[in-house]
């Protein structure tokens, strides 16, 4: 499958910003199941810098310099992306979970799979989430099927709620209020998998904004997307998407990928001056022909 994106970031300040620094993760990356075909950033004002990098986790990423006072900033990300569907899993077919996380932690898989079974800033493992956790992976159970028990179980435990957090909500408030949005459940579903000494990574993205006929629409997708992505000693990195208790397939579009969101967050930074602001973000994601 082929898509266009477009992603429209506008911040309205109450007093004028005399100079800015951003880094934005707003361009989609290649992978194995996905390719970019075409990008490009518009930027108003006009950055006296912009410069794109590959950061330590293999995402494109752009800096960018404001010199110029101004009271609006407005970027828009458009991009066009390929997406091949998975292939076909086979969840007991998998190592016990016990096995993977020995391989992990003895150091057998890769360096990547390994730095995701630790804690980072977002996501700091606790005993109680850990005993939520084991509800889904009792002795010997393949890795696997323990993670798509341990999402139904997540999405019939917690209820999609864009008013009961922000970026600063603990994990441990959303656990208890059992409410939060999908950056929310990534990170959850993360925190159970590493407190079991299993490996996983944080996936920011998009999903389709219009469905194919007959199938319904997913949670999240007028705004930026959010998932995780387990490694399987036998199957390599698996992406899951707690939100919609879905395996990804082709109508999820990866932009990046860390140990949580503050690794990838499509735009943050510092400004000097600027008051209160407003932020007003759109996104549109359709199928592309050709």
């Amino acid at each position: 499958m082929k898509y266009q994106i477009r992603h429209e970031t506008r911040y309205r300040y109450t007093e004028a910003v005399t100079n800015s620094q951003h880094d934005l993760h707003l361009l989609p990356c290649d992978l194995p199941h996905q390719r970019c075909l075409s990008s490009g950033l518009e930027i108003q004002p006009t950055s006296s810098v912009c410069q794109e990098r590959v950061d330590y986790f293999g995402n494109r990423a752009t800096h960018l310099v404001l010199a110029v006072p101004h009271s609006t900033l407005t970027v828009i990300a458009q991009s066009r992306v390929e997406v091949v569907a998975p292939g076909t899993l086979a969840p007991e077919e998998d190592l016990a979970w016990e096995e993977a996380a020995a391989e992990i932690a003895q150091r057998h898989t890769d360096l990547h799979a390994q730095e995701m079974s630790f804690p980072s800033p977002f996501i700091v493992p606790w005993e109680d989430l850990r005993r939520y956790s084991l509800q889904s992976f009792s002795a010997g159970r393949p890795m696997l099927s323990g993670c798509l028990a341990l999402m139904h179980r997540l999405r019939d435990d917690f209820s999609y709620d864009p008013r009961a957090t922000t970026i600063a909500t603990p994990l441990e408030e959303v656990f208890s209020k059992r409410r939060g949005v999908c950056q929310d459940l990534a990170h959850l579903m993360i925190a159970c998998l590493r407190g079991l000494g299993l490996s996983a990574r944080y996936v920011s993205g998009y999903l389709v904004t219009s469905p194919p006929p007959g199938q319904p629409r997913l949670v999240g997708a007028d705004a930026s997307h959010a998932w995780l992505s387990v490694f399987s000693p036998r199957f390599g990195f698996v992406d899951l998407d707690p939100t919609n208790n879905t395996i990804v397939g082709d109508r999820h579009i990866t932009l990046g990928i860390g140990r949580d969101f503050g690794d990838v967050t499509p735009l943050r930074g510092v400004i000097l001056g600027g008051g209160r602001h407003e932020l007003h973000v759109a996104v549109d994601v359709e199928p592309s022909e050709g």
